[in-house]
């Protein structure tokens, strides 16, 4: 137990401190607030948005004990009745899902389509409220009922029409009431099931049958029984699944999020232990006074980590209500998707989390403990005969040169770049990255003794010169102190830039390979409602001055129950050529006799990791109901699917499913035919109105404005990083030439003039800062490698080029070089302003 006595010797102490430097308290409080409201926010941000997503898709399915889905998005509506048939199913309630597409719009409206009566008993949450005066408008053939975010959006009113697309037709639905039961931003749409078939043209088909179970049945047996019966065209699922598969979509990006947010708390625990070192530096004559009158080692240990875990509880605390803050207002002005797009079509409220604002905390005062271990143990075990006497503040660092932690520290982080994900996350590269940030930064020590001992034998003999570079060259460790904030700061975010540029770069690569035609041509912006018949496919390849006309179709493909649902592309493909139509990786199988007789298809990355596919291998695909069998010719690149994707040639997916419709329309013109002529031509059609048509530039241009969109957390985090290692010099070259007080008043005493002191302030700024950025290109460089070819693969499922944007490198290391020159100067110009007999008083 701790005395009362030494409580307060201990609360004075540290009060002390504060007040006679409360703005490097500031920073350092500021630095761990910053890191810890970033983490804190997005993590309030995804779980609103994810718990929100969730209870809106429990809603859809309400009270249903199994759910059964066909291998693709539409199912024959036969098996409902072989399933409600079953003796152990008390009601099963068939569903239709449809995505329509709205006029005018870039997002689809949820068309659900139930049987009031079943799903009154199952899902009451979809059963719409008609007018007192029109109670049957719920089985009316031409009735839909909105949820009031959808009428919102939309701008209708009970009693309004609404128009969808439907292939090249618009369907005109009289909105007949609303769900009141909807939740909070939950933009969906409900009709009677049949009106639903007829209207939305999926006449016999089904999306899911709900089913609640008579009482006494075994869920999980009878789920074994339905499933052995219905396979392989069927799938037999909880509702809980969705969410899974929901979560496991986005886990990747969430964790991504929170990682980048604790690059903020990780560069804060450098500035600490930069600020407690050199704190400890400044007053070691002081804390070794305290010694000798009776102070002992474990008091002394005690004060210095209740000076850092002081700041760390203020800046988590502060952090805490900052990133609360922060979490609210992000949701209420930019929803819940934080650019990831995986939560649509919900308006989550950011709610006070206590487990993760513990963790938190405990994050944010963990990195200011940490911070300060190192300080506070070598405070405490200085010998107090030695520690009275001046001019020997670099030994006190003197373990920090040792090399083989740094050498451990590294070698470990590259072993781990090779370990493969653990549940399908890249912890072991994040971790790769946390070790090679450490072992670097401890290795600064040795890297700045040995530059500038080269740099002093080479320096040209002007005074300035000769005093800046001894000082660096002879104490190399207080240099990588200041050091520590710089390179944390600015290695995170070369490699921040690097990849984010690397992904973009490439991605608009891919939009190069997977556009290669003149005009894209599709009657629906979004949904899966768009649709050409095989007359309206002919009309448009008729049209003068098209030379070839490409159709594509897609449709979702169920490989495991547990994972979402993958796209099955059909288009035209020569398997002599695939690389034409396809940015195929690797080799591929191109020749006939290699195929056998086998149909080939053409697998994403995603497929390879996360179904095991390979090159020349075997697949079964359930097409139409039925199992077919395949061949994996080739393997080709998508940064459009993260779930995986898998291409057929168009003609096998007809002669398998014998669907004709077609999604999309691929045309090659004719020399001397612009596309404003064929656009004006499509709308020529008699169905044109129902078409839009595309330049690949502006689909390209589109996409990345989403790409830029996705990554604006990023970019936001990146330039946090950048403010902190601010901070983080302005805080460390404060302190610095606080310390050196003496040192300077001695100067002043042998003739040194004050802007000499200062020019020189400045040019060992510029030094380090250089040393700073250039082994922060080196460490950030091979960070960067790491998010590249480990990260971004195992988290989600593609590859890219490695780009370096020098340019934007070039102008951010400028940048922090001026301003590190400048924050030097300014810090020195109060340690020169005292008087030069004061500053030096202690050594006479």
């Amino acid at each position: 137990m701790i005395s009362a006595r030494s409580q307060s010797l201990l609360r004075w102490l540290l009060i002390g401190e504060w007040r006679a430097h409360p703005v490097r308290a500031l920073v350092a409080i500021a630095a761990i607030a910053i890191g810890v409201a970033l983490g804190y926010a997005i993590h309030l941000i995804n779980a609103a948005a994810y718990n929100e997503f969730s209870a809106a898709i429990q809603s859809l399915s309400g009270q249903a004990d199994l759910q059964v889905r066909g291998t693709q998005a539409l199912m024959d509506e036969a098996v409902y009745a072989r399933v409600a048939a079953r003796r152990e199913v008390a009601v099963a309630s068939p569903v239709l899902e449809v995505d329509a597409g709205i006029p005018g719009r870039r997002e689809a409206l949820k068309v659900i389509g139930i049987d009031i009566f079943s799903s009154a008993a199952i899902a009451p949450d979809l059963v719409g409220l008609p007018a007192e005066d029109k109670p049957y408008d719920t089985l009316a053939d031409d009735a839909v009922f909105l949820s009031p975010a959808a009428m919102t959006w939309l701008g209708v009113k009970q009693g309004e029409r609404l128009e969808v697309r439907i292939g090249t037709r618009l369907v005109s639905l009289r909105v007949a009431g609303g769900l009141v039961r909807a939740r909070a931003g939950q933009r969906i749409a409900v009709m009677d099931i049949g009106s639903a078939q007829w209207r939305l043209d999926r006449i016999g088909r089904l999306s899911r049958i709900d089913l609640k179970l008579a009482t006494g049945v075994n869920h999980g047996a009878f789920r074994e029984t339905l499933a052995r019966e219905l396979q392989p065209a069927h799938v037999i699922s909880v509702p809980q699944d969705e969410e899974a598969r929901t979560a496991n979509m986005s886990r990747a990006y969430r964790v991504n999020l929170n990682v980048l947010a604790l690059v903020a708390l990780f560069t804060g625990a450098f500035l600490v232990f930069s600020t407690q070192a050199l704190s400890v530096i400044r007053r070691r004559s002081q804390l070794a006074l305290l010694r000798v009158i009776g102070m002992t080692r474990r008091q002394m240990l005690l004060q210095i980590l209740l000076e850092g875990s002081s700041l760390g509880v203020l800046g988590s605390l502060l952090g805490l209500a900052g990133g609360y803050l922060m979490a609210a207002g992000a949701l209420r002005l930019f929803g819940g998707d934080l650019g990831g797009g995986y939560f649509p079509g919900v308006q989550p409220v950011a709610r006070f989390a206590p487990l993760a604002a513990g963790v938190f905390f405990l994050l944010g005062t963990a990195a200011a403990v940490l911070g300060c271990i190192g300080p506070a143990w070598e405070a405490a075990r200085a010998k107090p005969a030695h520690a009275l006497k001046s001019g020997a503040e670099d030994t006190v660092l003197a373990r920090l040169s040792t090399p083989w932690p740094a050498l451990i520290c590294i070698a470990t982080g590259t072993v781990m770049t090779q370990l493969p994900p653990v549940f399908e996350l890249a912890l072991f590269g994040y971790l790769a990255i946390a070790l090679l940030l450490i072992g670097g930064i401890a290795l600064m020590p040795r890297v700045a003794s040995l530059v500038f001992s080269l740099l002093s034998a080479r320096t040209p003999r002007t005074p300035l010169a000769m005093l800046s570079i001894a000082r660096l060259a002879n104490a190399p460790n207080q240099a990588s102190i200041a050091l520590a904030g710089v390179l944390s700061s600015f290695s995170l975010m070369v490699a921040m830039a690097i990849m984010v540029a690397s992904f973009r770069v490439s991605l608009d690569d891919w939009l190069s390979q997977v556009l290669p035609a003149d005009l894209y041509v599709r009657s629906a912006a979004s949904g899966n409602t768009a649709g050409l018949s095989l007359a309206e496919q002919d009309a448009i390849a008729g049209i003068t001055g098209v030379r070839q006309a490409h159709f594509l179709r897609q449709s979702q493909l169920i490989l495991d129950p547990a994972r979402p649902s993958v796209a099955l592309i059909a288009r035209p493909i020569d398997v002599s050529n695939p690389g034409k139509a396809l940015p195929l990786i690797g080799d591929a199988l191109t020749d006939e006799a290699t195929l056998q007789g086998r149909m080939p298809i053409w697998i994403s990355e995603a497929i390879v990791d996360l179904y095991g596919y390979r090159v020349g291998a075997d697949a079964t695909l359930t097409i139409a109901g039925k199992p077919r069998g395949f061949v994996v010719a080739g393997i080709w690149r998508d940064y459009a699917r993260q779930a995986g994707a898998i291409q057929i040639r168009l003609s096998d997916y007809r002669v398998l499913s014998g669907d004709q419709q077609v999604n999309d329309a691929a045309l090659w013109l004719e020399a001397g035919a612009s596309a404003e002529q064929i656009s004006t031509a499509l709308r020529q059609l008699p169905f044109g109105d129902a078409l839009e048509a595309s330049e690949p530039g502006e689909i390209r241009a589109i996409s990345l404005r989403i790409f830029d969109r996705s990554f604006a957390v990023t970019y936001l985090l990146e330039a946090v990083a950048v403010v902190i290692g601010l901070f983080g010099i302005a805080a460390t070259f404060s302190a610095q030439t606080l310390a050196r007080a003496k040192e300077f008043g001695m100067l002043r005493h042998v003739g040194v003039l004050r802007r000499q002191i200062l020019a020189m302030l400045a040019i060992e700024g510029t030094l380090l800062t250089l040393l700073g950025i250039a082994v922060g290109f080196v460490l950030g460089g091979a960070i960067s490698l790491i998010l590249v070819f480990v990260v971004n693969p195992q988290s989600f499922h593609w590859t890219m080029q490695l780009h370096l944007p020098v340019l934007l490198l070039m102008t951010i290391a400028s940048l922090l070089l001026i301003s590190a020159a400048l924050t030097a100067l300014i810090a020195g110009r109060y340690a020169v302003s005292q008087d030069a007999v004061r500053a030096v008083r202690e050594d006479w």
